[in-house]
């Protein structure tokens, strides 16, 4: 089974822990499900992209609770193409920002292509004829080894892509299971692990873990197009989307084509991620088991070993049968709540919220990286990337009710950032001259020429002198769980 916990939600593109684990925020949303845009721009983008895009799905798009009673809605593309939802598209594409796709081109170019293109696009999706463009493989490092791939669209297709999730959405989660909180409006890993709480705290001590092997990879086509085609019955729609999941993925001057899988990188794929395993949220809540699912992330709470084994083996069994899932045995298992985990979190036998050891794990090795004295960096920018780190990692791991392994580790980290500087005053007189403005005097600025190793030197007691939390928390290096007068 999994053992310890995995880091945290990761972003489709970066392959690090969701930016919700960064600076997790609520947003507001509009009746189509785009996130509403609070930046001073948003208003000019609105009135560019008016200028840009002249024709063409003029109707305003029903009010979303309406829209999603008439599930069978046969004249989707015609919202998806309004002018709102396409403006309101562009503004969360441009936000999400993102790297280029196969033909190179950048959001900032993205308006001008609408300008001059946009009456054969219109008339190409309504009439079903547009071809989506490759996408661009991009493999990125995981966090346990080994590497991910990514499908990068091209913008356009981005925006595309977008557009139609925000007509889709409000349309298929009217049906979700509330026991689903991954890329859902209103709903965060907070609120899962919060779940996944209060069934230890009610006697449910066992918990199923099950890791679906390469799963943005194993997605059949023909099962996901029939469940979007239950609720979706326009056809440009459902063509559209089928050309996307069949899109090739390119890799340099190498094109391959694909008949199963829906590649992370889209904006839909979150979406269309959610669609294929609602079926096994249902059956599980037609088992009448507790559990959350984040994304393809699966936690089942038991009361026993015996039933939680049982239920092991049922869903994946299941999950065979009916999703054609493979489920990775090795990473899959049934134990005690506290030798388990969750989006970064675990769970003890008494039901307190704890942090994680791979979490803990993953940030040691990032305080390594990030005070590396051989970055070339300045002062300030160290600073930066440490506060933006720091403080993300925090706003998302201070769900932790018990904190003891974290706050232990405030001295370890802080003798990290003394042991940077100290490489970085370079020699004897750079380190005394150092030391003087950090107001050290008299015999003890000697120091300044020993020659001990430098992590041997950030636990001198001259360093914690001149380089005192205190010092340190009023530049802005911060340890955020801890007063600025701790010791």
């Amino acid at each position: 089974m999994k053992t310890g916990t995995s880091e945290g939600p990761k972003n489709q593109e970066t392959d690090q822990p969701n930016k919700l684990w960064q600076l997790e925020q609520v947003v507001t949303r509009n009746g189509l499900g785009a996130t509403q845009s609070a930046s001073k721009t948003a208003q000019e983008e609105k009135e560019e992209w008016n200028s840009a895009r002249t024709k063409g799905g003029e109707a305003s798009p029903e009010p979303g609770e309406k829209r999603c009673k008439k599930v069978l809605n046969e004249m989707i593309m015609g919202q998806i193409l309004s002018r709102e939802n396409l403006k309101a598209a562009y503004l969360m594409v441009k936000a999400n920002d993102g790297a280029p796709g196969v033909d190179g081109m950048s959001i900032t170019e993205l308006k001008e292509q609408v300008r001059k293109h946009w009456d054969t696009l219109e008339r190409k999706l309504q009439a079903g004829e547009y071809q989506p463009a490759a996408v661009r493989a991009v493999e990125i490092p995981k966090a346990n080894g080994g590497k991910r791939t990514l499908g990068i669209p091209t913008v356009l297709d981005r925006l595309i892509q977008q557009a139609i999730h925000q007509v889709l959405s409000p349309i298929f989660e009217e049906g979700f299971s509330e026991q689903s909180y991954g890329f859902r409006p209103g709903r965060s890993a907070h609120d899962a692990v919060r779940a996944a709480q209060e069934y230890v705290k009610a006697g449910k001590r066992w918990v199923v873990d099950i890791d679906l092997k390469a799963f943005f990879d194993q997605v059949d086509h023909d099962k996901l197009m029939h469940l979007v085609g239950q609720r979706i019955r326009d056809k440009a729609v459902l063509k559209l989307i089928g050309k996307y999941l069949r899109a090739p993925m390119q890799r340099a001057e190498r094109k391959e084509a694909r008949s199963k899988g829906t590649p992370q990188g889209g904006p839909l794929s979150p979406l269309l991620a959610n669609i294929y395993l609602d079926p096994l949220d249902k059956e599980l809540e037609k088992r009448a088991v507790s559990f959350v699912r984040y994304a393809d992330d699966i936690a089942i709470y038991a009361s026993s070993q015996r039933s939680a084994e049982r239920i092991k083996e049922s869903v994946i069994r299941w999950l065979s049968k009916e999703l054609k899932l493979e489920v990775n045995r090795a990473k899959s298992g049934a134990g005690p709540t506290e030798q388990s985990g969750l989006l970064g979190f675990r769970i003890d036998q008494e039901g307190q919220i704890e942090i994680g050891e791979k979490a803990i794990q993953r940030l040691k090795e990032r305080v390594r990286e990030l005070w590396d004295a051989l970055q070339g960096k300045t002062s300030e920018e160290l600073r930066q990337q440490w506060k933006q780190y720091i403080s993300g990692w925090w706003n998302y791991f201070q769900l932790a009710e018990q904190r003891r392994e974290i706050e232990s580790l405030s001295g370890w980290i802080r003798r990290h950032i003394r042991k940077c500087f100290w490489q970085r005053w370079h020699g004897s007189q750079g380190r005394e001259k150092a030391l003087r403005r950090l107001g050290i005097r008299g015999p003890t600025l000697s120091l300044a020429k020993c020659t001990r190793g430098a992590w041997r030197m950030a636990a001198h007691y001259v360093m914690q002198k001149a380089l005192s939390n205190r010092t340190l928390q009023r530049y802005g290096f911060i340890i955020p769980w801890q007063d600025a007068t701790a010791n």
